[in-house]
């Protein structure tokens, strides 16, 4: 059984590297011509990729900061699983199987770790 030290690094760790893709990376780049095209090479308009910035950012605050309400870090960590997911199946269907289909499953995978941490730390219990 590992400790709730162990358990703590663990989360922060997983929590830190899903704020740092999906918070700190799009809010420093979304404005730029290589994110602008990644966006129109998906099929998507321009406007979407300024209002998928603005939720990441959103969503990052809502699970790095401890005092925010489970309920709402339930939807973040909601709304990060829909986002992976719908940016695999975009690329999949754009570009074919590739990097870009498997890389928002591993930042998924480490998404998930975080969630599953957050609850071991907390001690909170999965059905409630």
């Amino acid at each position: 059984m590992k400790s709730k030290k162990t358990n703590k690094i663990i989360f922060w760790t997983a929590t830190i590297v899903i704020f740092l893709f999906e918070g700190v990376m799009p809010a420093l780049t979304y404005q730029t011509e290589l994110a602008k095209e990644g966006i129109r090479h998906l099929g998507y308009p321009e406007y979407f990729g300024s209002a998928l910035v603005l939720f990441k950012i959103l969503g990052v605050i809502a699970l790095i900061i401890p005092k925010i309400p489970r309920r709402l870090k339930e939807w973040a960590y909601a709304g990060f699983v829909f986002d992976f997911i719908f940016a695999s199946i975009s690329h999949t269907a754009v570009e074919g199987f590739g990097f870009g289909t498997v890389f928002p499953l591993i930042i998924l995978a480490v998404l998930m770790v975080s969630y599953v941490y957050y609850y071991k730390i907390n001690s909170f219990n999965f059905k409630s």
